[in-house]
């Protein structure tokens, strides 16, 4: 028996009407897919600058290995008057020179963690990695007798994985949008340049208090003088964020890494 669907006009109508909306949404969704974000949950980033038109800047110095650069630093900072930075201090270094570390706690700077192994965390299980940062905390809140809320990952690396757990024990991933290159010991006047050259009103600035780092001290009281000439102040990174409803520049989601920080973990063993 043959079988007949009839459709009147007005159904044929509807139908066709309705398809061509589904089809037209579609190609507004694939155009604007970029743009989109009301569809999902916001990805947890981390954090290079602060979008301010303010005249700020954090210098920060992560600290993995050695105690020949750190105090000599630190006393720049004392004869420049400079209250207000940020350490983004290894677990395991700190361990090994509690006597460093309160001299940084004693003087007032803000305190970071630096992981605890410097390993890439991007490599580490879900598990290892909350060890890891967990393991970091335990140690220097017991040194400091403050819980860190900042990390700056062994090597600049991580993933979409390392950041979410990062947010879930309630750390803000911290990068930086200046690099001083000074671990490669590239000369004063250079580390200098390139400090001052690039910097920008909410920048933060990696340096080093790493024994790797043999100019750091000698180029930082001019950076100082002229990033002060040029009308910046000096603000810790957590002071820097406090100054905004934004957390700076979004990253990619894959698997990141510096490459001179790896460069410098694989030439100095850190």
């Amino acid at each position: 028996m043959n079988m007949f669907y009839v459709l009147n006009g007005r159904k044929l109508k509807r139908i066709l009407f309705l398809a061509i909306a589904v089809v037209f949404s579609g190609g507004i969704i694939y155009a604007e897919r970029d743009n989109i974000t009301v569809f999902a949950p916001q990805q947890p980033a981390a954090i290079y600058s602060i979008p301010t038109e303010k005249k700020v800047i954090a210098l920060t110095f992560d600290i993995s290995w050695g105690d020949k650069r750190a105090e000599p630093i630190l006393e720049v900072l004392k004869e420049k008057n400079i209250k207000n930075v940020t350490f983004f201090l290894s677990s395991m270094w700190s361990q090994s020179h509690p006597d460093i570390v309160k001299k940084i706690v004693d003087a007032g700077y803000e305190i970071g963690s630096h992981g605890h192994k410097h390993d890439d965390y991007s490599t580490f299980s879900d598990d290892e990695i909350r060890s890891q940062i967990r393991m970091a905390d335990t140690i220097i809140s017991g040194l400091t007798g403050k819980s860190p809320s900042l990390i700056r990952l062994p090597n600049g690396d991580f993933d979409k994985r390392v950041l979410r757990i990062a947010e879930e024990m309630n750390y803000k991933v911290i990068q930086w949008d200046t690099d001083s290159r000074d671990w490669l010991n590239i000369g004063t006047s250079n580390i200098i340049d390139r400090v001052v050259s690039r910097a920008h009103p909410g920048d933060i600035v990696l340096m080093h208090a790493s024994d790797s780092s043999k100019q750091t001290h000698e180029a930082l009281p001019a950076i100082i003088d002229q990033l002060k000439a040029k009308g910046y102040e000096f603000v810790t990174v957590s002071q820097m964020i406090g100054q905004t409803e934004l957390q700076g520049k979004t990253v990619n989601t894959d698997t990141l890494s510096d490459p001179s920080a790896r460069m410098e973990a694989a030439a100095f063993g850190l």
